[in-house]
């Protein structure tokens, strides 16, 4: 994350994921607010879930709880190819 396309992803993907909190833990009705972090870390929040899915019991905070680690590593590992592709898109050497 040593570029700003990538710093973007991410704060893009922790301001979709502080509205998702919010909704959950504060709101009365959350509605669909669990689809702006699965978006803003697709694809492979996909993954994140299929495992929170599992953990949703008489207890609402642990599905949360999973979902949300799951969202933040999938936006962390997303952030790594948005970074290198910045790279090489900008070390081009110039044709002439």
């Amino acid at each position: 994350m040593d570029n700003w396309p990538a710093r973007v992803h991410v704060a893009v993907l922790a301001a979709a994921l502080g509205f998702f909190l919010f909704a959950v833990l504060l709101s009365p009705d959350p509605g669909f607010a669990g689809t702006r972090p699965i978006l803003a870390a697709a694809p492979l929040s996909s993954l994140a879930v299929a495992v929170s899915a599992p953990a949703e019991s008489s207890l609402p905070w642990p599905g949360t709880l999973v979902f949300s680690v799951g969202v933040v590593l999938a936006g962390l590992v997303n952030a790594v190819p948005i970074g290198r592709l910045t790279r090489r898109i900008g070390s081009t050497p110039a044709r002439g």
